[in-house]
């Protein structure tokens, strides 16, 4: 596991929170109990925080809400649709409840619909081998060809690891083809992020997101200030957005 790798994992409120835990608990065996209290109680309070519904529709909300979803024949005409792998919360149509496969909404399907409402003659899909076997770009090229998208209107890039990369190899694919202007399609939660970075690099995007998925269900027992382990789990991928803008900021990446 490399440096990156380890601190996506260390920021994820549960593993913060046992960390943080932990480093009490050495702090008060040699101690330095105030310190440790402080820290403990900081544990608890963040693990709690992101553990409550109310937080992922307030902080997911903020990103989710940037770039509106837009239906598919209402977006303009480009000249490529570019649809970046990976998922939020297994894509499941809501944040809160159960995964159905029934009702779940990938970015391929976002882009298909993009491509059959003839928003745009071509797809490019972005994305590498993450475990070693085929990459998000071919698994996704062939759940287009499946869903009847000719080879010829399917261009892979299978370089990228991360969402810098997708924009820098994906924009060097397009210049190849004269074309600048594009249709960005990536989860909701995603998009501020995507579109900072492919604007970085000099093309145009229209962000074209997935449903929104940080939304409140339509379940009469809802709570909004019930902890809940499903929504612990999940909230992960707001903090790895909110983070990667810090640090793509900091880096100069958007």
């Amino acid at each position: 596991m490399n440096v990156n790798n380890l601190l996506a994992n260390l920021i994820v409120p549960l593993n913060l929170s046992v960390t943080l835990l932990l480093l009490a608990a050495i702090l008060f065996m040699v101690r330095w109990r105030k310190t440790a209290a402080l820290i403990a109680v900081g544990a608890v309070g963040w693990v709690l925080f992101w553990s409550l519904p109310t937080s992922s529709l307030w902080a997911g909300g903020l990103l989710e809400q940037r770039y509106p979803y837009i239906q598919a024949d209402r977006q303009p005409v480009e000249q490529a649709i570019v649809v970046l792998g990976g998922n939020t919360a297994n894509n499941r149509d809501n944040w809160f409840e159960p995964y159905d496969r029934s009702t779940a909404v990938s970015r391929i399907e976002t882009a298909l619909k993009l491509y059959e409402a003839g928003r745009a003659p071509l797809i490019v899909v972005s994305g590498a081998a993450l475990d070693g076997g085929q990459s998000e770009a071919h698994m996704m090229a062939m759940a287009l060809s499946n869903q009847g998208v000719p080879s010829h209107a399917i261009i892979q890039e299978d370089h990228s690891f991360t969402t810098r990369e997708n924009a820098v190899y994906t924009a060097e694919v397009l210049r190849r083809l004269n074309i600048d202007r594009i249709l960005l399609v990536t989860s909701a939660l995603h998009m501020p992020r995507a579109m900072a970075s492919f604007q970085k690099t000099g093309l145009t995007p229209t962000a074209a997101p997935s449903p929104p998925q940080i939304v409140v269900p339509e379940q009469p027992d809802f709570s909004f200030w019930s902890p809940d382990l499903r929504t612990l789990d999940a909230s992960r991928s707001i903090v790895k957005e909110y983070l990667g803008m810090l640090v793509y900021w900091l880096r100069g990446w958007i």
